[in-house]
């Protein structure tokens, strides 16, 4: 059974997986650049079908077992199944940027929860949140999906709700990416995204049955395009 997601919960989610938030999301376009100029992404058609795959079978996936396993364990207060999944999510970036692209993302999102969003109630994973975060003894670097679990443990928000955004906000800034870098419409920019709503269902539900043991990705392709966007003489986005 889902579990509720009353109107507190879902001002807290909008907030905290909104553009607005300062994690520098518009930054970052997960090797798309790239493809776009190897003119592999070259209009809302070939758009859709990259980021399925990238949904499907690559950090979409892979973000959403560890967000659904960190926002477990921290109910349950579990400091050190935490800090693994911490340290399994910076590990397992295939490239210098897909790493800060998520460490950096990771590490704002801690420091504006800790600056402006802390939760008072006293739960295990409020607990939790309040250790990990301190900047003086806490973690000094966060995967994207950890943070955003540990955080939605602390606000006691529902797991399903939050794989959905999460995927929901994952989705959008890269679509954004290609409507600025196609470039493409915004029109087929929502098409595409409407085009997504059933894949971003499945993988949510997907992680939901998954554990840390079901974590990996076959998007090679992704994972070159990191890695050659690196060397680009001028670019746009940070990966």
């Amino acid at each position: 059974m889902s579990e509720a997601l009353v109107p507190s919960a879902l001002f807290r989610l909008l907030t905290f997986l909104s553009p607005a938030f300062p994690v520098g999301a518009f930054t970052y376009s997960h090797g798309l650049e790239q493809v776009i100029e190897d003119e592999v992404v070259t209009d809302a058609g070939t758009l859709a079908d990259w980021l399925e795959d990238i949904l499907r079978h690559g950090a979409g996936r892979s973000d959403a077992i560890l967000l659904r396993q960190t926002l477990l364990a921290a109910r349950e207060g579990k400091e050190e199944a935490v800090c693994e999944i911490i340290d399994l999510g910076l590990t397992l970036q295939p490239s210098k940027e897909r790493y800060l692209e998520s460490s950096a993302q990771g590490t704002a999102f801690v420091r504006a929860i800790r600056q402006a969003w802390m939760p008072e109630a006293d739960t295990p994973a409020c607990r939790l949140l309040e250790k990990l975060s301190d900047p003086e003894t806490g973690r000094d670097t966060w995967p994207y999906p950890v943070a955003a679990g540990l955080a939605a443990a602390a606000w006691s928000l529902p797991v399903e709700a939050v794989l959905t955004a999460y995927l929901q906000a994952f989705t959008s800034n890269l679509i954004s990416v290609a409507v600025r870098a196609v470039p493409i419409g915004q029109s087929d920019g929502q098409r595409v995204l409407a085009r997504m709503e059933p894949v971003i269902a499945a993988v949510a539900g997907e992680a939901q049955a998954c554990g840390l043991d079901d974590l990996g990705t076959s998007t090679f392709l992704a994972d070159i395009a990191s890695m050659e966007h690196e060397t680009k003489y001028s670019r746009l986005f940070r990966s």
